[in-house]
């Protein structure tokens, strides 16, 4: 009786046992978890719009700023002279603007007055016409009257001079409709050069915008001086010095954004397909075993790199020898975004994190 209950205890402590096992095993399927989990987060990589040594340097490495801070300022004196310069460029485009709209007013005068002086002229020779007519008449008619001797000479004479004198006004009138006509083209070409040169008029002035865009482009490149941080953040790899020499463009140090952390996690490509987004996770950070954070699936990866295929020795294909009669499930990356976290905590790219994802019960 004893060997029975002694038998009977021990079946009992391994089926509890299997059970135990299959639970958990049950568990490990339904909820995917990895050890294989990295923090993550936006660093920034901060870096002058303009050159020119550093003059002031009031942060420190791996200090705390706000959106807004000031990171460190650049030496302002040139970018001040610039923007002085196009400041008065502006000015004198003005007052050359300026100068240009009365030439225009005045060559429109010109070309108005030279258009009344063609209507005078025009007017003017239509009467010297109109007298030649006549005076041509009276002197045919008498040259007959004169060869009869029915007219007196001294008549005659003064028929011819008339004559002849309207012959000498009517090309006089010629003359100065034609010089009016030429003063007229002159002035019109004077009127279309000066308002080539003037340009469109107003705002749309292309030396005035070009002027206004220098103005604001010294403008900008005198704020760009002072660099300042674009979001909340801890200072990384500060490495720069006052006097040291701030280079356009370049990265001059990083700058971690506390508003964008994340966990990577690496699963295997067997337990990934249960997954979606919007599942629960639980992470845990080696740094903190002992206070697990929730949080939610973001996203699942896509695509993974391989080593083998790549372009290697004269444009062949790497391939590894493989060796092992098992084939490893390949790590597929998880993106999960964490609640609020508890107090105390504090998150650093690169910690190491596990993660738990609950896709079943």
């Amino acid at each position: 009786m004893k060997n029975y209950l002694k038998y009977l205890l021990s079946g009992v402590i391994v089926l509890i046992a299997v059970v135990a096992i299959l639970l958990k095993y049950w568990d490990y399927v339904t909820n995917p978890w990895t050890r294989d989990g990295q923090v993550r987060a936006n660093v920034i990589q901060v870096a002058a719009r303009v050159t020119g040594p550093i003059i002031h340097l009031p942060i420190k490495d791996n200090q705390f700023v706000k959106a807004g801070d000031l990171l460190f300022e650049i030496d302002p004196r040139t970018y001040k002279a610039s923007l002085d310069q196009a400041r008065a460029n502006y000015d004198e485009t003005l007052d050359d603007i300026a100068a240009l709209e009365k030439q225009v007013e005045a060559s429109k005068a010109s070309v108005a007055q030279f258009e009344s002086a063609i209507v005078e002229a025009k007017s003017a020779l239509k009467a010297a016409k109109s007298q030649l007519r006549d005076a041509k008449v009276k002197f045919q008619r008498n040259q007959k009257l004169i060869a009869k001797g029915t007219i007196s000479k001294q008549r005659f004479d003064d028929l011819k001079m008339q004559f002849e004198v309207a012959i000498d006004s009517k090309d006089q009138s010629m003359a100065a409709l034609l010089s009016a006509k030429s003063a007229l083209l002159q002035a019109q070409a004077s009127l279309a050069q000066t308002e080539a040169n003037l340009g469109a008029p107003g705002a749309e002035n292309a030396r005035l915008r070009g002027a206004k865009a220098a103005v604001d482009q010294a403008q900008l490149n005198l704020e760009f001086t002072q660099v300042k941080a674009s979001v909340d953040g801890y200072v990384s790899n500060l490495n720069l010095q006052l006097g040291s020499q701030a280079v356009a463009n370049q990265p001059a140090l990083a700058l971690v954004d506390v508003n964008s952390y994340w966990i990577d996690a690496y699963f295997r490509e067997t337990l990934v397909g249960g997954m979606s987004v919007g599942d629960t996770a639980f992470v845990t950070l080696m740094s903190y075993p002992d206070t697990p954070i929730s949080g939610k699936v973001d996203s699942l990866g896509w695509g993974i790199a391989q080593s083998d295929g790549s372009t290697g020795y004269n444009l062949l294909p790497n391939v590894s020898p493989t060796f092992e009669w098992i084939r490893l499930a390949q790590r597929i990356p998880v993106k999960v975004y964490l609640d609020e976290l508890p107090e105390g905590i504090k998150l650093r790219i690169g910690s190491t994190a596990s993660v738990l994802v609950m896709t079943g019960q």
